[in-house]
């Protein structure tokens, strides 16, 4: 009877209400990239009685309030996320799958569609991807006696030259991040993939205690000598403030630092990351963030189809190809060769993909890290041995897998 009482506008409002569905979605960051901003209304407009509603929370809070909820039973339809999480989603029922096809697979670089695959289904779809480089300082190069023009191909050549520049000028020739911070893995993990090394296999075995990988960790170790005083104090950003102020003369970083030298005076140039005694070709690790579609939000298969639109090749390219935000293309195109052929700096940034590797999936994956940014620490700090030290991350990350 209360209904019957109801003004037609005011019912009329009601079934507008009531017909509106909403896919929210958990957006790390800041602010909402301009890009997206365009795409999602563009969406809308096409998918009329559907509301995109994105929530921006700081990195450093998003992946933990994403899982926060799924875990309490009040999922978002939608998040970002690292896709080194969504082993242990999948895992604990907390996603649903988003399978691709074989011809979508085969748009992406060789190697992206592996970091967010488990067990032959895929869990993520990517929507942001980083790789690294080695930069070098011509100026600081000249001022040792080196080549400014010829950068390092390998280790040996690498901590050589860092050795030579600290000697001959007194500013440090390689920047080392072994800070307690999650980048702290990552810049390890682009040595191991220079080895051709692996820290667990398709078939879940961990390998981390191999040749390839302690070559790695003895190479960290050569070149703390080399490297700005205290490298525990420093993560990847940190270290790149400090090569855009001159004050070291090779790093390794993504296409940020490209974008910010440009402002710079300082004579630059970009490799792919030297390589290891046992290295097939350039590597590096392929990090990607991917969009999870959780479970019980009573959108997923429509979450799932706005995922893959604006992760489409023509949204993502206008995305990652603004240069400030430090990524790679996800999947190679006729405009990504025109940036590389305006812009050489993004070459060897995408030459790495070809012997890259994922991140490693574990199902405790910050235990893993853990585990990890402790190896490296004990060694750059000299409080243990690299054989003794690889040996007890092993033993630990087996727990972890």
């Amino acid at each position: 009877m209360a209904l019957a009482l109801l003004g037609s506008t005011a019912l009329t409002a009601v079934t507008a209400q009531a017909a509106d569905k909403e896919i929210s979605w958990i957006y790390c960051g800041d602010t909402i990239d301009p890009v997206h901003t365009k795409y999602i209304k563009q969406w809308e407009e096409k998918n009329a009685g559907w509301k995109i509603a994105p929530e921006v929370v700081g990195w450093a809070q998003c992946q933990d309030k994403a899982t926060t909820l799924a875990a309490a039973g009040t999922p978002v339809a939608m998040a970002y996320v690292g896709s080194r999480t969504l082993k242990e989603f999948a895992q604990n029922d907390l996603i649903v799958p988003v399978p691709m096809t074989d011809d979508e697979k085969k748009t992406y670089y060789p190697h992206i569609v592996d970091t967010v695959t488990f067990e032959g289904s895929q869990w993520g779809v990517p929507i942001a991807f980083s790789t690294k480089a080695l930069y070098w300082n011509k100026d600081l190069f000249k001022q040792a006696g080196l080549d400014p023009e010829t950068p390092p191909k390998t280790w040996a050549e690498e901590i050589a030259m860092a050795k030579t520049i600290k000697e001959k000028t007194g500013i440090p020739g390689y920047g080392l991040s072994a800070k307690t911070f999650d980048n702290t893995m990552h810049q390890f993990m682009h040595w191991v993939y220079t080895n051709n090394g692996a820290v667990i296999d398709a078939d879940g075995k961990v390998t981390l205690d191999s040749p390839e990988i302690l070559a790695a960790l003895k190479a960290y170790k050569d070149i703390v000598p080399y490297s700005e005083e205290g490298p525990t104090a420093y993560e990847q950003n940190e270290v790149r403030a400090i090569f855009l102020d001159g004050k070291v003369a090779m790093i390794q970083a993504g296409s940020g630092a490209a974008d910010r030298l440009k402002k710079t005076k300082i004579s630059w140039g970009i490799t792919t990351l030297p390589l290891g005694p046992d290295a097939k070709g350039p590597g590096t690790l392929l990090i990607t963030d991917s969009l999870a579609i959780f479970k019980g939000s009573g959108v997923e298969d429509k979450a799932t189809e706005f995922a893959k639109f604006i992760t489409s090749p023509d949204v993502q390219s206008e995305y990652e190809l603004q240069g400030g935000a430090g990524l790679t293309p996800l999947r190679p195109s006729a405009k990504v060769d025109e940036f590389v052929a305006k812009d050489p700096y993004w070459k060897p940034l995408i030459d790495g993909i070809s012997y890259g590797g994922p991140e490693p999936l574990f199902t405790d994956y910050k235990g893993f890290q853990n585990s990890m940014i402790e190896m490296i620490q004990s060694v750059v700090t000299g409080k243990a041995e690299p054989e003794a030290a690889l040996k007890k991350a092993a033993g630990e990350v087996e727990a972890f897998k």
